[in-house]
């Protein structure tokens, strides 16, 4: 039976779509073989970030727990060794007591503690005198303003609630020394703990990393090993290459993520009042952009020692400087503020956070996931027009 043009075309199409998926296919089951057998994959997508999340989970943190400070005794009266017992209770500092602030001074400059509080030797004149308040001198390390501020406000407000203490004590009305009772409430992280949003936030870093270097690699080992030549000189197109590259890194790097989730609620408590459904799909999206990037740099690069060093600089530094997962954006200058809507980890570590610590914020997942999905076509266009198929 003859068959008429339209029926010929079409046949054609069917065949070249069967043709398409064959080549997929082969090229995948190829590059599931070469992760077998190359354990730097291996070592990529399961012990970094097994390795990266205990770091980042028990290394990193912002809160301050028993700093080393000194206490200068000039004052001997009960109401100074009242307040001194306030500083000592505290978990915050390891307190050590003396009566010569000079000792502490060395101290202070030798690192050895990082201030000192001197309870001044007309502390106790206060009930004397009830228009003034009990000065306390705070002296710390200015270097690391972090911790200058904490002390600074610590003693204020273990001031504040000795103050209050005594009062109490004394049977005094709120007439003769007005107290203002304030009840803080703090939502979405009610403990204050610094690790929850560093932890979740930490996760877009390393999946920064670890997609961006199960990539990075891949080409560039290819030509360092010739056999892109063999793929480049077969009927394989650039859409076909590129995306037989990702779709086993992409698996890689779900299980990635998955291992952190995973570590991070069961070994750290992060809570996860946000969907498994929503995490795995703003995981996979931000994904996909992170293999474009190495895709891209390993076909810029052709080697891998430079595709790993520009993946670091590349991908690692500005995730991890310009996502606002360590560093507050709106602290930075404006132009580097600017700077920050290039960086697809910024979008990430807002989504996670709100994932993590809030719940299904739909209004600010959705439009994270927007500038992600934007950035990752312009990767891989980029990626597209820079693979070609010839030798020079």
């Amino acid at each position: 039976m003859i068959k008429n043009k339209p029926e010929l075309q079409e046949d054609l199409k069917l065949d070249l779509k069967k043709g398409r998926f064959r080549r997929m296919r082969a090229l995948v089951v190829k590059e599931c073989f070469q992760i077998i057998r190359d354990p730097s994959s291996i070592f990529i997508s399961i012990f970094l970030p097994l390795m990266l999340i205990f770091l980042f989970g028990s290394g990193l943190s912002l809160d301050l727990d028993h700093l080393k400070v000194g206490l200068v005794m000039e004052d001997t009266s009960p109401d100074a060794q009242s307040f001194a017992e306030t500083l000592i209770a505290s978990p915050y500092f390891d307190v050590k007591i003396t009566r010569d602030r000079h000792a502490l001074e060395d101290d202070l400059t030798s690192g050895r503690i990082r201030g000192f509080f001197v309870i001044p030797s007309y502390f106790s004149n206060f009930r004397a005198r009830p228009e003034i308040i009990a000065p306390i001198q705070v002296i710390a390390d200015g270097s690391e303003t972090n911790t200058a501020n904490f002390m600074q406000n610590y003693a204020l407000g273990a001031l504040q609630i000795w103050l209050k203490e005594q009062v109490i004590t004394s049977g005094e009305t709120t007439q003769e020394r007005p107290i203002i009772n304030i009840e803080s409430r703090f939502w979405y992280n009610e403990e204050l703990e610094s690790r929850f949003f560093l932890l979740s936030g930490s996760l877009a870093i390393i999946m920064t990393l670890i997609g961006a270097l199960l990539t990075a690699l891949v080409v560039a080992r290819e030509w360092e090993r010739g056999t892109m030549e063999a793929l480049i000189s077969t009927t394989v197109s650039i859409k076909e290459l590129v995306v037989a590259k990702v779709i086993p890194y992409f698996a890689l790097g779900m299980l990635s993520m998955a291992i952190c989730v995973f570590l991070s609620i069961v070994f750290y408590d992060l809570p996860l009042r946000g969907s498994f459904l929503v995490l795995s799909l703003i995981s996979a999206i931000f994904l996909v952009c992170s293999l474009g990037l190495g895709v891209l740099v390993s076909t810029i690069s052709k080697n891998q020692v430079y595709a790993y060093q520009i993946t670091l600089f590349a991908a690692f530094l500005p995730a991890y400087i310009l996502s606002g997962f360590l560093f507050e954006i709106y602290s930075m200058p404006k132009w580097i503020q600017l700077l920050t809507y290039l960086i697809p980890a910024k979008y990430f570590v807002q989504s996670l956070q709100a994932l993590f610590l809030v719940g299904n914020v739909w209004k600010l997942i959705l439009f994270d996931m927007l500038p992600i999905i934007g950035i990752g076509l312009v990767l891989f266009i980029l990626t597209a027009k820079k693979t070609v198929k010839r030798l020079d």
